[in-house]
């Protein structure tokens, strides 16, 4: 159950082994306006962060402190918490432990572990969380935190602008087997006896340990630099999970076809389409899955392939996040159960509509950096029908094709014309923006980043 902190009270039980997780999110960002809403592979930065917690067994409530409404409508979203800062703490001055602080004075339950995580580092690994929280559970220490090996040899510069060695002495260049072990904090978590944290009003006190982390895992995004950084490094991570969603919606040129077309001496326009793509879009239909071709382009091409796929299509229209929307709460859909196919730029303000970005595997690296899932197969050769084989259909939903009646374009979706497109007629070039429904009810991932 999702709960807001100003409307739902939380349980009064205390209990000396809970613990729970809080994360500062502000939404006054510099470097990166609103930088805890970025996506990496698909998923906010605060979404990951969220995510993180949850998966850690120990961790019993997650909460998320902001003064931005967007940042609580995604924590929400994402199943966590929200607690509103005062405007006082919310600054570019305000510390974390203050966040801390007042997340834990509003509780109405005791917990003997705080958790402080944080949207900067998009790859915390809930295991790594987990034996922090355990270590300080088990009274092996009263703060526990995350950091890398250095083996840096560090400088600075004295008053008189001369490079002075840190750590180490300057003549004596020992062999990284020779040297004592040093430790860089990466800022992805803190776990804290409560405790403590209210005495000290500080993350470090008492018994300090160190949850070691793999290099991988302890990247920091402080400005755009960083934040295309690790974008490129999750696109080329994998796992093998399917796509669990209920809706599907793609782009047509360059996902259906390989971006290319035939043109006759006319101009008349041919393109070239994977047999596979179909075979893999009926499965759904006949499962009863919405699916939907949007396309920027207007052409009579794209109404008959979504004629013969029996599926929904709006082509020529200027904004596809508008209409992809649109169809989403027409159908009754949850937005983070829907996936979205495309390859091109023109793809990603649909992107940030759904909860699966996904990208064919020639897509722009712009696209493919902001997806969530990248395919192995390019547009126009399969790629659609591997998408499709990823999505999982029960086995009671197997049906028949609904009839291929095409129903009235909605005025909601074409500025105010509604168009009716009968089915089997000549191809129609529309001055309006063309959407027609073929879904009667509402109802894998090669490379994705957890």
């Amino acid at each position: 159950m999702v709960n807001d902190l100003s409307t739902t009270p939380a349980p009064t039980a205390p209990d000396t082994h809970r613990a729970v997780a809080i994360i500062p999110a502000r939404g006054g960002s510099k470097g990166i306006p609103l930088k805890n809403l970025q996506k990496v592979a698909g998923i906010s930065l605060l979404a990951r962060a969220i995510n993180a917690a949850q998966a850690s067994p120990s961790i019993d409530r997650v909460i998320v402190s902001t003064d931005h409404e967007g940042i609580a409508a995604e924590a929400l979203r994402t199943g966590a918490e929200v607690s509103h800062r005062p405007a006082e703490i919310a600054g570019d001055t305000a510390t974390s432990e203050s966040a801390l602080i007042h997340t834990l004075s509003t509780l109405d339950e005791d917990y003997d572990i705080t958790v402080f995580m944080q949207c900067t580092s998009p790859f915390i690994d809930s295991a790594s969380v987990e034996n922090a929280v355990r270590a300080v559970r088990d009274d092996e220490a009263d703060v526990v935190f995350s950091a890398v090996e250095d083996h840096s040899f560090l400088w600075r510069i004295d008053d008189g602008d001369q490079a002075v060695a840190v750590g180490h002495e300057a003549a004596y260049r020992p062999r990284r087997q020779d040297r004592a072990k040093h430790f860089n904090e990466t800022g992805a978590f803190y776990v804290m006896r409560t405790a403590g944290l209210l005495e000290h009003e500080h993350r470090f006190f008492g018994r300090i340990g160190i949850e070691e982390v793999p290099p991988e895992h302890a990247r920091e995004i402080d400005d755009m630099s960083d934040l295309s950084l690790v974008r490129a490094i999750a696109s080329t991570q994998e796992t093998a999970q399917v796509i669990d969603v209920d809706a599907l919606v793609t782009d047509f040129d360059g996902v259906h076809t390989d971006d290319g077309a035939y043109v006759d001496e006319d101009g008349n326009e041919q393109v070239r389409v994977h047999r596979g793509d179909g075979m893999g879009i009926s499965r759904l239909v006949q499962s009863g899955v919405p699916v939907m071709i949007l396309s920027k382009e207007r052409n009579p091409v794209v109404t008959r392939r979504a004629e013969k796929l029996q599926v929904d299509v709006a082509q020529g229209i200027d904004s596809k996040a508008h209409i992809l929307s649109a169809w989403i709460e027409t159908n009754g859909l949850d937005p983070a159960r829907v996936a979205y196919v495309g390859n091109d730029i023109n793809d990603l303000e649909a992107f940030d509509v759904v909860g699966w970005p996904i990208a064919v595997a020639d897509a722009h690296p712009k696209v493919l950096a902001a997806a969530r899932i990248v395919l192995d197969r390019p547009g126009g050769r399969g790629a659609v029908r591997e998408v499709c084989d990823l999505i999982p259909i029960p086995a009671e939903a197997a049906g028949s094709v609904p009839s291929p009646t095409l129903a009235p374009v909605s005025a909601a979706f074409t500025g105010g014309h509604a168009t009716t497109v009968p089915d089997r007629q000549p191809p129609i070039r529309q001055q309006q923006p063309l959407r027609t429904n073929h879904a009667a009810s509402a109802r894998a991932n090669r490379k994705q980043v957890s």
